[in-house]
């Protein structure tokens, strides 16, 4: 089966034609072939009025957003667990809650290498997850009976500490 939609779309790229209606119905086809025609115009051959410009400039802006989304989620899992190792009073599940934070943070950091320009916006994305990772902790603990040890709206957090090692130890 694979192999079959893999011959297709290369028949497809190779010039078997493709509308701007495939773009609707097939991305898959539709993509392989705007990336030939675009490899075309590359090499010099006159095909500029067979690709699909306006879709194409939509993906291919559709793909930063993606990022700054993927970023953003990533952020604010971090946000989340770090709340909850500073202000849940159960020592469990701690270990789970600092892997999730290394693992996002890996996740941030593969972000971050693939799309350094994303860097510059950490501070501004942290901002704007704070308040929904606070409701997020705050509804998690109220479901279990917990009471925060310290205010949620008084944790702070920046680009160093969402990046960098920082994990909050158990007060006792």
């Amino acid at each position: 089966m694979i192999r079959q939609v893999d011959q297709t779309i290369r028949q497809i790229a190779n010039g078997g034609g493709c509308t701007v209606s495939e773009y609707e119905t097939d991305t898959v086809l539709w993509s392989a072939h705007q990336a030939d025609l675009l490899r075309r115009l590359a090499a010099g051959e006159r095909v500029n009025d067979q690709v699909d410009w306006e879709n194409v400039a939509e993906e291919i802006d559709s793909v930063g957003r993606s990022q700054r989304i993927a970023l953003a989620s990533h952020v604010r899992v971090v946000l989340e667990h770090l709340m909850k190792l500073q202000a849940s009073p159960t020592r469990e599940p701690r270990r789970g809650w600092e892997d999730t934070v290394r693992r996002a943070r890996a996740d941030i950091d593969d972000l971050l290498e693939d799309s350094p320009s994303l860097r510059p916006i950490l501070n501004t994305v942290i901002a704007r997850a704070l308040p929904r990772a606070r409701e997020i902790v705050a509804a998690g603990l109220e479901r279990y009976g917990k009471t925060p040890r310290v205010p949620l709206e008084t944790l702070r957090y920046d680009a160093d500490t969402v990046l960098g090692e920082f994990l909050p130890p158990l007060e006792a």
